[in-house]
């Protein structure tokens, strides 16, 4: 593995699914989407971000540079091979820069509760709002309990068992280090959108949570003219873990994508 490998795991044969997790986590959070994925008969390659306990480059210090980083773990690993690319927030706005950057080679772009503005203070954002509280499952988060109160929108038991399986080992051991250089320098040199101008003509999938205080979902909804085969999606019921609090829809979603990517590739024949 080269210094600038970013892989995490490489599970399957297919065609390649990159998928790229968000800030403060590392790729188990999306390791959840494996029951969806794995029958699909995508091959999953799952990225590890630097400040991640199995992360490298740690010297990365701004978004640009962690960017620029995965662009070249995918050359290296991928070669020219076609894939297709999933980001969750922090991982969202990676995976818009890849999509665009590595243009003909990507298959398609999916992104789940996406970081589109990088500046905190310019997102539009609903109030944080939990919409099924439980006193009792937040007694039961023990440690975990101030990470999961952030960012839950429904506290039951189930769901704590998904924050605590698939999201807090990565909160946990994460380099707080790492992320608070990267954090100064958090947006990327120019929002990839911009940067390429053209509309992205892949299929591309853009799910939001209603409720999501963290990232919002109007910010990503006014690229809907960009992406012109994109299917954009806000779920109630549904925060900054909206793959967590609304399985079934997401893995409806996702399923439907990778579908319309199958079909484009037809249509290419």
């Amino acid at each position: 593995m080269t210094q600038t490998s970013m892989i995490a795991a490489d599970l399957g044969t297919g065609r390649p699914l990159v998928l790229v997790h968000g800030f403060s986590v590392d790729h188990r959070l999306l390791r959840a989407l494996e029951p969806v994925l794995e029958p699909t008969g995508w091959r999953r390659i799952y990225i590890d971000l630097p400040w991640t306990e199995g992360g490298l480059n740690r010297d990365l210090t701004s978004s640009q540079a962690v960017a620029d980083a995965l662009v070249e773990a995918l050359q290296d690993h991928l070669g020219e091979e076609p894939f297709a690319i999933l980001g969750n927030s922090f991982g969202g706005m990676l995976a818009r820069h890849v999509a665009h950057e590595m243009g003909e080679q990507v298959l398609g772009l999916a992104t789940l509760a996406a970081v589109f503005v990088a500046d905190s203070s310019e997102r539009r954002l609903p109030a944080k709002r939990v919409l099924h509280d439980d006193p009792a499952v937040l007694e039961e988060a023990g440690e975990a309990r101030e990470d999961f109160e952030e960012v839950s929108v429904i506290r039951t038991p189930a769901m704590l068992e998904a924050f605590l399986t698939h999201s807090y080992p990565g909160i946990r051991t994460a380099d707080k280090r790492v992320m608070a250089a990267i954090s100064k320098s958090y947006a990327l040199d120019a929002v990839p959108e911009q940067a390429h101008g053209d509309p992205f003509d892949k299929p591309a999938l853009h799910v939001f949570g209603r409720q999501d205080h963290v990232a919002g979902f109007e910010d990503g909804l006014a690229w809907q003219e960009h992406y012109v085969r994109g299917t954009f999606a806000v779920l109630d019921g549904a925060g900054h873990n909206a793959h967590l609090e609304q399985p079934t829809l997401v893995g409806a979603l996702l399923t439907d994508w990778l579908h319309r990517m199958g079909d484009s590739q037809s249509d290419r024949r």
